[in-house]
């Protein structure tokens, strides 16, 4: 089956209109209607249904800038005192303050059980399908790899969640209770490893399609193996060498990973497919959510088009003390963050005159300057608020960071060394000498800074709270406004509240504890 390029290929969501038969002759079905009983026959059929099964990880992106970026110690949010309305769902969530209502979270949910459905329903009509048994092995694997990511992202921010596996037929079989931590990850494992053993393609030739691919399906399940309650060191040890000899390299320059003429480059391992169109919703629009609010989007993104209206602007703003974090020299600094100068006037609009690199910028006076994420800026845009930026998912940069805190984990530091210095001579630092777990999570921290790993990365390593904590102490040292009772990072705030509408409507989900 001829795999077309995802980010080329239109998709399913919406398109099935559903229709039953009946044997009266009065009850005609237009013979060029698709239904439930003519769709799920051929190769084409489930091409596209597989394309339609890719589109939560665009929602997984943008809802993670909130979610699992602002949710950490690398970012905050710029306050406008003047619109506290629509925002306040979103600070709740950076400031733990968040509960069952909280927006983004919803979205987040919806999609992916949305795609995780459509999955359910490929896999359970493919042996009546027409394909042939290599076709069905080649959608049976992608399948699978991607119930199992979905699932991933599932457990990792509400734990213990229901397992929807095959499709919905009837009202009883929307209904399911929570599976426990435990069964999600086995059920996880059991997907990523079915999806091995058939086979993924091993990816050769770049760009690549933006399809699941065998390195994706083993770095997914090495993170399963180092996440889950009773971890598998060896396992996932395994699962990233096996990366380190495929076809994947570092680029030479950290900043062109994020071009997107290098969409799908051999760093890439799996990212979001966006497509830069006026028609389509497969666009991104993280790019303006991260600039500041600004009254001249024009000079900005070389396109009019204010982000003030509703909740975009002045979001996942780099704090401080993550731009001094970095070391003197590295070159991901003025790759990942840049600085707006301009004016702000009474109401707090701020006209953008400058864009500067952080690392040599010094305060002007009577400019008011606003850090923002630069990694994922490349104007100027066609399209008012629709970016065509990919979005990283997997890189082999995080490969190699992730098995040298694979071989830290198992005191074995000396044979880290050199994974973390391949990363440190890109970014133009010195090779170090030893090695501590605390390094490694310093280098994942600065080469993975804003791709939505921070957050799930402090919970992995046990430093969450602890991180988390201090962050809240210093956040309110320079923000009075940030109440006492904010920041109070708990065990039970690693993990989201279930959306209120899913608690409504299934009556044998439990909220999590705390919530």
């Amino acid at each position: 089956m001829k795999k077309n390029n995802i980010i080329h290929l239109v998709c399913l969501s919406g398109l099935l209109v559903l229709t039953s038969c009946s044997n009266s002759f009065l009850d005609l079905t237009d013979e060029t209607t698709i239904t439930s009983e003519t769709f799920y026959k051929t190769s084409t059929h489930f091409e596209q249904a597989i394309v339609a099964s890719y589109t939560a990880t665009r929602n997984i992106a943008l809802d993670g800038i909130f979610m699992d970026e602002m949710r950490s110690d690398n970012t905050f949010y710029t306050r406008y005192s003047g619109d506290r309305g629509p925002y306040n769902s979103t600070e709740k969530i950076a400031l733990f303050f968040d509960d069952e209502t909280v927006s983004w979270a919803p979205d987040r949910y919806n999609n992916v059980y949305a795609c995780i459905a459509r999955l359910n329903t490929i896999l359970g009509r493919l042996d009546a399908s027409e394909l042939t048994e290599e076709e069905k092995q080649t959608v049976r694997a992608e399948s699978l790899f991607l119930r199992a990511y979905y699932y991933f992202d599932l457990v990792t921010h509400w734990g213990g969640v229901p397992l929807m596996l095959e499709e919905v037929l009837t009202e009883t079989d929307a209904f399911k209770a929570k599976s426990t931590v435990e069964e999600v990850y086995s059920q996880i494992l059991a997907d990523v490893s079915e999806a091995i053993s058939i086979g993924l393609p091993v990816a050769s030739t770049f760009p690549q399609s933006g399809r699941a691919t065998m390195g994706a399906a083993k770095m997914l399940r090495a993170y399963v193996y180092m996440s889950q309650p009773n971890r598998d060191y060896r396992a996932a040890e395994q699962d990233l060498l096996d990366i380190t000899k495929m076809n994947y390299a570092l680029l030479d320059d950290y900043a062109s990973v994020f071009d997107p003429a290098n969409k799908n480059s051999k760093e890439s391992i799996f990212e979001v497919q966006y497509i830069e169109d006026g028609s389509t919703d497969q666009y991104n629009t993280i790019p303006w959510r991260v600039i500041p609010k600004c009254s001249n989007n024009d000079f900005l993104m070389g396109i009019a088009g204010s982000n003030y209206a509703g909740t975009s602007g002045g979001w996942c703003v780099p704090t401080e003390e993550m731009i001094n974090s970095y070391e003197e020299g590295d070159k991901r600094l003025d790759a990942s963050i840049a600085v707006a100068e301009g004016i702000t006037d009474a109401s707090e609009q701020f006209t953008c005159e400058a864009v500067k690199t952080v690392s040599d910028y010094q305060p002007v006076t009577g400019k008011s300057y606003y850090y923002f994420i630069r990694k994922y800026y490349h104007p100027p845009y066609q399209y008012s608020l629709r970016a065509h930026d990919n979005f990283p998912i997997y890189r082999y940069a995080g490969a190699l960071l992730l098995l040298a805190e694979n071989l830290v984990e198992q005191n074995r530091n000396a044979e880290a060394l050199p994974y973390v210095n391949q990363v440190r001579a890109r970014a133009g630092l010195p090779a170090l000498t030893q090695l501590t777990a605390e390094d490694v999570a310093n280098e994942m921290r600065h080469e993975l800074a804003f791709e939505n790993h921070r957050w799930t990365d402090l919970i992995r390593t046990g430093k969450a709270i602890e991180t988390m904590t201090e962050f809240g102490k210093t956040m309110k040292s320079l923000y009075p406004w940030i109440l006492p009772a904010e920041f109070d990072v708990k065990k039970e705030r690693l993990v989201y509240a279930f959306p209120l509408r899913e608690i409504q409507v299934n009556y044998l989900l439990e909220q999590n504890p705390g919530y």
